[in-house]
């Protein structure tokens, strides 16, 4: 019994400050703003919006809150109670998506789509395929605890990343170009959590030399805003151990990947 109680008491959980080069940040944002953004260091959600607004250098408060103690001021906007969450005046809303839109039809800063309808919509499309797609295989794969399963959800998403690659600028680095936009930035939080998280857990693999997929990860990996937005590799080694060891309730994202639903 001493044993078991030992590895419980082990047993690594989220954080609940951002470390590094986030933490940074969030002390730059730390002052009274009409702007609010409602977030979780740990959470890939969010770091869309946050690299949203550092790309576009909108002014903003950054307010870090424990999505499962639900605090009111959390449950006022986003009566789910989930991260991200924008409070601007008394006006809030909810969902990281639709978040990045809202930012963009405020336009201030560096627009992250393109003007092109077409190019607009090619963007909204590839976006809707990290949502629909790669994210939910990112989930599956670390959460299986099956070995054999685990090899056939690695190929799924390895498939699924490949589909975004195949139809992005061929010469990049990023998805539409040169610089990094709307695309980019719905994909790069789970970009930093292939390397941080899958692998360690999962045995990841780096992405092959010179390849059109390695260079997109080392962009954003290299991202000036991405890294501003990331911590430490150890925060997200602690906060993920959850979702490696597919331990029960561990966020409605989970629960919604095991019961075979879409992102919640």
């Amino acid at each position: 019994m001493a044993d078991t109680n030992k590895q419980s008491s082990e047993k690594k959980e989220y954080h609940k400050k951002a470390t590094g080069n986030a933490l940074t940040t969030v002390k730059n944002h730390s002052k009274e703003n009409d702007l609010k953004l409602y977030g979780s260091c740990f959470c890939p959600f969010v770091q869309r919006v946050w690299i949203s607004l550092e790309v576009k250098q909108i002014p903003y408060q950054y307010i870090e809150v424990d999505p499962y103690k639900k605090p009111d001021l959390l449950l006022q906007i986003n009566p789910r109670g989930l991260v991200p969450a924008l409070r601007h005046g008394d006006w809030g809303c909810y969902e990281s998506t639709v978040l990045m839109e809202y930012l963009e039809d405020l336009s201030e800063g560096q627009s992250l789509l393109p003007p092109q309808p077409k190019t607009r919509a090619h963007s909204r499309l590839w976006s809707d395929h990290i949502n629909r797609h790669i994210i939910p295989s990112f989930y599956r794969f670390l959460q299986e605890q099956d070995q054999q399963k685990q090899v056939t959800l690695a190929d799924e998403l390895k498939t699924e990343i490949g589909k975004i690659v195949d139809v992005a600028d061929p010469t990049g680095p990023f998805f539409l170009g040169a610089g990094i936009s709307f695309v980019d930035i719905q994909m790069a939080p789970w970009v930093v959590r292939l390397n941080r998280v899958l692998k360690p857990y999962r045995g990841w693999p780096e992405p092959e030399p010179d390849s059109r997929w390695a260079k997109w990860v080392k962009a954003i990996e290299e991202n000036e805003h991405v890294r501003a937005t990331t911590s430490t590799d150890e925060l997200y080694l602690d906060s993920y151990e959850r979702y490696a060891e597919n331990r029960p309730n561990t966020s409605q994202v989970a629960n919604s990947v095991n019961s075979g639903r879409g992102l919640p």
